[in-house]
This record gives structure tokens, sequence and C-alpha cells, in this order.
């Protein structure tokens, strides 16, 4: 087993931290050491669980070894699924929860403990709120209203207009969900207004009780997402008609999920938890697809009782870089569309005709969701539209044929060899060149971060000519051979002005969080200091020798972009594909493009990542169906 595990590292199935906790929890038995192993593999690739039959050796490592994985089967002793079911149940290191084992059985998944339990606390977070709604369901009938559906219409007809019988205005139904939930979810896609909507939302909430100070405060995965959210609900809460005091009560800045619950410094415990709740009376979550389920069940943790959570965001973008696939996942119940009273309550509250949806085993879940169907960025002409629209149907040729139109939008080029590199380098030239300038003509620090903003790299992978580390530093080749930037001759030194960096470590002590972006620009004294835009438009900076861990960011993956929008984003994808590039990266590079979007790819890729879907094993939609 060893020998064959050796292989798997070299073949890049496993890493050596699979191997190695397989053997601390295995007591040298072939079959749990397989077990042990696949289960830490799939954790580290973003999954919750492994299913039993994944442990078949057509299934075993999604069959892109099937050499090695029908020698490893063999190797533990060829079991079939009763046999997998039977023997990890009698092993010391597996429990079905009862017992703190390292490993966790339920039903035929198998999971790491810390994940089984984090899902376990997000799926009762739900059912908790499902089982408050049905007491309120019966406190209609009986003729105490949780809330007085009257005024609540009266108010959402001001903010969002009498509502015609033919046509359902989706953010005048997310409002009322959210407003008769104390936990709701409103998803959409880009320029679906769903930053228009939670405005109008908390001036309906506020109108509702003005005589109760709401504590309402807004969270974000990270600082570019939490800044992005400061802006543009601020703009959205000053087109509305607001007196001075209810406008008094509007949060005037977001912060990052780690500041709101106090990450401590070199440490995973947070201020906020169970026995110290957050205070707070409304939590407006943005970009919640990038929560993963630690964080989530850490958020969840630290709600208050009563406290109002509404998380938005978009389930069709890539979910998160850690374990799980939280606001997916939950987000599948919208098909099941309204159960028969609530439907009837939000017609009474909006006007629209919202019909009930009888299907199988619904979950309640479902009525705390709204989608945000109608796009008001993108018309019907716009090419990134209707790329985005394509992308996310699977289809390929429509993609195709939208990337060769001409479209002002949206332009395609092909990447099939280096040589290719040459257009695509000068067009990283151009992109940048106005920052650049910016920065030599000695504009604010606040003018070089925005004109930054105005274009951006992305790419699939971090390694490689067309990942992370090479296009950085040829963009940084032909940056410095054309006089705009002044790279240091010595190695030693990356520092030099205009160079910007992303931060890959979170620093609580220093308000610098992963994800953050800060450029290098000399103060009034002549010293090199990086500035970052913090939530609030405030300006930091900070010595580079302070930082914590970072990297040059010309170019950033397609991960490290969500939360962030860019007038022109130039999309880099591998000439060879591979198993990340799927559906969800394409759209969430696409959609991270306000204006003009260029793509550089090999046509196969694109087609073959288009047609892949993102898959995140977990057990949370049944564990909400299971009530």
């Amino acid at each position: 087993m060893d020998n064959l595990f050796e292989v798997a590292i070299a073949q890049g199935a496993l890493r050596s931290l699979d191997v190695q906790f397989a053997r601390m929890v295995a007591q040298e038995d072939p079959l749990m050491m397989l077990a042990a192993a696949c289960l830490s593999a799939e954790a580290g690739s973003g999954h919750v669980c492994l299913t039993l039959d994944q442990l078949q050796p057509d299934t075993l490592f999604d069959g892109r070894f099937p050499a090695l994985a029908s020698a490893l089967w063999q190797a533990a002793g060829e079991p079939n699924l009763p046999l997998w079911q039977q023997r990890l149940a009698q092993h010391a290191a597996v429990s079905d929860g009862s017992a703190p084992t390292p490993l966790v059985l339920q039903q035929q998944r198998l999971y790491l403990q810390r994940l089984w339990q984090s899902e376990g606390e997000i799926a009762q977070f739900f059912l908790q709120e499902s089982s408050v709604q049905q007491d309120i369901q019966q406190n209609i009938v009986e003729g105490r209203l949780a809330v007085n559906e009257v005024r609540l219409r009266e108010i959402l007809d001001d903010l969002f207009g009498e509502t015609s019988a033919d046509e359902i205005n989706w953010q005048k139904v997310a409002a009322a969900v959210a407003a008769t939930r104390r936990i709701s979810i409103i998803s959409g896609g880009p320029g679906t207004g769903k930053t228009t909507t939670v405005a109008k939302l908390l001036a309906a909430l506020v109108r509702l009780e003005p005589e109760q100070k709401l504590r309402i405060q807004l969270a974000a995965p990270t600082g570019k997402a939490a800044a992005r959210l400061t802006e543009s609900l601020g703009k959205a809460s000053a087109a509305l008609a607001l007196t001075d005091e209810q406008r008094a009560r509007f949060p005037d800045d977001a912060s990052t999920l780690h500041r709101l619950l106090g990450a401590q410094p070199n440490s995973q415990r947070m201020r906020y938890h169970q026995g110290n709740p957050l205070h707070l009376d409304v939590l407006i979550v943005d970009e919640a697809s990038m929560v993963d389920l630690p964080m989530m069940a850490r958020l969840v943790a630290a709600l208050p009782a009563q406290a109002r959570v509404i998380f938005l965001g978009d389930r069709d973008q890539l979910s998160s870089v850690e374990a799980g696939a939280v606001l997916g996942d939950i987000c599948r119940f919208a098909e099941q569309g309204y159960s028969a009273a609530r439907a009837a309550q939000l017609v009474r509250l909006t006007g629209c005709p919202l019909g009930a949806t009888s299907v199988p085993h619904p979950a309640d879940v479902r009525d705390a969701l709204c989608l945000l169907r109608k796009s008001y960025r993108f018309d019907s002409g716009s090419g990134i539209g209707l790329l985005a629209t394509a992308v996310n149907n699977g289809d390929g040729r429509v993609a195709d044929n939208i990337l060769t139109q001409g479209l002002a939008d949206v332009s395609g080029y092909p990447l099939n060899e280096t040589d290719d590199f040459k257009p695509l380098l000068e067009a990283c030239l151009q992109g940048y060149r106005p920052y650049l300038q910016a920065v030599a003509s000695g504009q604010t620090p606040a003018e070089i971060l925005a004109a930054f903003g105005e274009f951006q790299v992305l790419c699939a992978l971090r390694e490689g000519p067309f990942g992370l580390t090479g296009l950085n530093e040829r963009i940084e080749q032909v940056l410095n051979r054309q006089g705009l930037i002044r790279r240091p001759v010595a190695l030693a030194s990356r520092w030099y002005a205009g160079r910007p960096v992303m931060i890959g470590r979170n620093d609580s002590a220093l308000g610098l969080y992963n994800g953050d972006i800060g450029i290098a620009l000399h103060d009034d004294s002549g010293e090199l200091r990086v500035y970052f835009q913090l939530p609030g438009g405030i300006i930091k900076s900070v010595q580079p020798s302070r930082l914590p861990a970072h990297e040059t960011a010309y170019a950033m993956t397609v991960h490290k972009s969500q939360g962030s929008e860019f007038a022109h984003t130039l999309l880099v994808m591998p000439n060879h594909f591979l198993p990340v590039l799927t559906r969800e990266l394409v759209y969430t590079a696409i959609t991270r493009a306000k204006s003009r979007l260029s793509l550089y790819a090999n046509q196969k890729v694109l087609n073959r990542a288009i047609g892949t879907p993102t898959q995140r094993r977990s057990g949370l939609t049944e564990r909400l169906t299971a009530q």
C-alpha cells in the first residue's frame, strides 16, 4: 500500500498530507487507509464529504487514474459497498458523530469530524428557522400577525412601485421575503439589483419600526467585497427618500467576516461566538457564495437569537476555495417554488402574481429564498450578458458565436501557443498604462487605486506560463521595458513605485485581510509605502516590510477576483484542459467585467470548461429535507 501511495502522490492523485493523515488514523488497516486518504483529498478539493460509492475502481479519483485506482482497490481487499459500510462503521477512528472520533460515517457519507459538525450546525440553523416560521403561520391563523402586512404592503408599494397583475417584480418579492423571515437568501446574477433591493429592504425595516433603533451591520468575505458593498449600498440608499433620522440608521461601512467576528492574530479563535454573540439586530452578508462551510458555521453560531440575517450572492458563481458550497446547496431549493401559505402571503404583500408549487419532499427553507431574474446592467444586446447566459446554460456553441460576432463589449482571441502571448501582453500594456501614468504624475493614492481597478487580468491557474506567476512576471517585464515601471535590478528587492500587491493572509492587527489589494507609492518624505483602500473609503498605508504574505497582482486568479468588478476584464485560460476549468469559473470571470471583456483561450479548452459544471459533494441538502 505504501508504494501505491507514493505513486499516487507522484501522479497528483493524492497529497503527502492525505497519506500522512491516513497513516495516522488507520492503524495499518489498508481499507481504512484508502478511505482516510481519499477523504482528506476530497476535503482539500473543497468537498465536505466522501460518498462510499466513490471508493470503487471506476469512480475512485473521479476516473482520472484508472490503473492506480484499480491497484489501490485491490490492495484494500476489493471491498464492495456493503463491506465498506460495515468495516468503516466498526473502525475505532469512525463513529456516527456521538463519539469524538476523527471521522464520522452518516448513511453512506464519510466526513472529517469538524466538517460533519459544521454542516450539522448550519442545517440546524436553517431548520430551526423553519420551525419558527411554522409558529408564525399558526399565529397568522389565530389573528396575531407577526408583521403588520397592511403597513408593509404600503411601504413596499412606495419603495418599489405598484405591481401590474401580469408581471413579477422579483426585487419587491425578495424584499417581502426578507422582511418576513429572520433568515433569508437573495440570489441573483450581475446587475439584477441585489444591493438596490437590500437598500430598499433596510428602508422598509426602518419605517416598519420607527421607534426601534435597529443595529444594522454589513459584511463580506473579503476586504475588496466589503469596500464594494459599502460603496454600492451608499449610492443606492442616497437615491431613496429618507428622513435624516432614517438615513442615520443605515450603516456607513462594511467589514470583512473575519473583522466582524473578531479574528484573533495567529489563532483560529473568534471574539464572537455562541457564548458571546454579536451585538446587532440585522446583518447583511454579501458575496455569500464565497463563504466556506466552517466560516458559515462560525457566523451562524455568533448570531443573536432574534437577529435577522440576509445573505446575498450569485448561486452560479464559484464556490469558496475551502470546503463547501453552502449558498449553492441551499439555493437548489428555489426551484421548488413557494408553499401555498407562503405564496399567498407574498401575493398580499407585493401584488405580484405568484403561485404555489407542489413538489415531492419539499424543504421548508424554500420559503426563505428569492432569485432575482432580471438584469438591469446588461440589455438584450450586451455581449457580456449573452455570454454569461450561454456559459450558465452550458452552451459552448452559442458562446463561440458570441465571441466571434465582433460585439463592442466582448472580444475573443486564440491562445494556443506561447507565440500568442504577444497580443496578450500588448493588451496588458495598454490596460495598465493609465494607472501607471497616474503614479508617474503624482496623483493621490485614492485616484491611483481607482485607476488600477479599471482593468484586471484574470487567470485560472497559479503556475505555468498561463498562470498567475508566469503572467505576472511577463507583464512586469513588458511594463519595465516600456519604462512604465522601474523594477529593481537586484532580485533581493521586489519593490518599486506602482507595484500592485494582493494580501494572502489575514492580519487583524494591521487591519489587512486575504484578498486586499494595495499599491506601492512614495509618500511625501520619499519613503515607499503600500496604500490600501479599506471599507468606508479610508486609505491606509503600511511599510512593505510589515505586510503579511502577499504577491504581485497584475494578474490574479478568478477565485481571488470574487467580490470585485472591473470596467475591463481580461481572462487568460491555459491551452490544455485541467479539472480546475469549470463552468462556474468561466462564468465568474465573465461577470467581473462591467463594460468590456477580452477572453484569450483555446476554443476546445473553453468549450470543455463550459460543459463541466462544478460538483461539491456534501450532505447539506439531505439534512435540510430530513425534517
